[in-house]
């Protein structure tokens, strides 16, 4: 079906006429022009759509083209496009309305994010219409992530912080699905650290740190997550795509690359860690916080031991 265009202002026209006072359809333009937003309506019998400049704008189609809806699906992602569809049949089969945020790839290439807002009109009992707004806001949603990186994100290293080791994991009930795959949870604390401030100074501490977790990072590339939770401690979450003893074989593979020694100021500092694992249970069932405490134990009988270990929670259970 074809687009019907409801007639408004063009942002890009360069020239806003003067108000009028009677002239409320003039208002409605300029005042979406300067949110990026637009109205729509589909026909639900014909599912016609109509879209004022707005909405062309928001998905830089031209005002010319004409598209149905199918065509115009295209332009969400997969996700985006699922929940649309889904929302939309529930406010249908309800007649209620519905708000999402979508991400779409626009006619250019653009990614874009915009909002919508949906209401279903009835006639005689029987939803006929779907109409609302649709606004632009790619810049909102990137104010936003950028936001939640800082929150979420250690400034000194770009890992993940304590904060979101505890949303992403620790705080999870034991039959979430977020959990499930998880093979094991590696804790490793640096070796001599406070030997390496006291010597040279926190801002090689800080070189230190920034270099463990650049090497966590490069090292293990298949993590599911890794995180600097403490001062000199850090967490790691590897999925289940082998056994425990292959996932402990890894890991104790893998150490001696994260403890080579840091260059700061030409000169080398020496970096040492000690390592603790634990694994789900047999029904890969994962307790989060039982976990952790295994896997913080099987850490402290690491650095009892001393030197660049790794210590297993089984080995320290019995």
């Amino acid at each position: 079906m074809k687009h019907a265009i409801i007639p408004s202002l063009s942002a890009a026209s360069g020239s806003v006429p003067p108000l009028a006072a009677d002239n409320p359809a003039q208002l409605y333009a300029q005042a979406a022009a300067l949110t990026a937003m637009g109205a729509w309506s589909c026909d639900l019998a014909t599912q016609a759509l109509s879209w004022t400049e707005g909405v062309f704008h928001i998905f830089g189609a031209s005002l010319h083209r004409q598209m149905d809806r199918r065509e115009t699906l295209e332009f969400y992602t997969e996700e985006s496009r699922a929940l649309l569809e889904q929302l939309r049949s529930r406010a249908i089969a309800e007649g209620s309305g519905f708000s999402m945020e979508a991400q779409i790839v626009r006619a250019d290439g653009q990614r874009r994010w915009m909002r919508i807002n949906a209401a279903v009109r009835m006639e005689q009992g029987r939803a006929s219409a779907l109409y609302g707004m649709k606004q632009d806001v790619t810049e909102e949603r990137l104010r936003w992530e950028r936001l939640r990186e800082l929150a979420e994100n250690d400034a000194l290293t770009g890992l993940a912080n304590r904060a979101r080791f505890q949303s992403d994991f620790l705080d999870r009930p034991t039959d979430d699905p977020a959990l499930t795959g998880i093979g094991a949870l590696v804790l490793f604390d640096m070796n001599g650290f406070k030997a390496v401030n006291d010597m040279w100074g926190h801002a090689a501490g800080d070189a230190c740190l920034a270099g463990f977790a650049r090497r966590l990072s490069i090292t293990f590339p298949e993590a599911r997550l890794i995180a600097r939770i403490g001062g000199d401690e850090f967490a790691m979450i590897l999925d289940r795509g082998s056994s425990s003893a292959a996932l402990e074989m890894t890991v104790r593979h893998r150490i001696n690359a994260l403890v080579l020694p840091v260059v700061w100021q030409n000169q080398q500092l020496p970096l040492g860690a000690s390592a603790g694992i634990a694994f789900p249970g047999p029904d890969g069932k994962v307790d989060p916080e039982a976990l952790f405490h295994e896997a913080d134990a099987a850490l402290y009988a690491a650095k009892r031991h001393g030197g660049n270990r790794l210590c297993t929670a089984e080995t320290v259970s019995r």
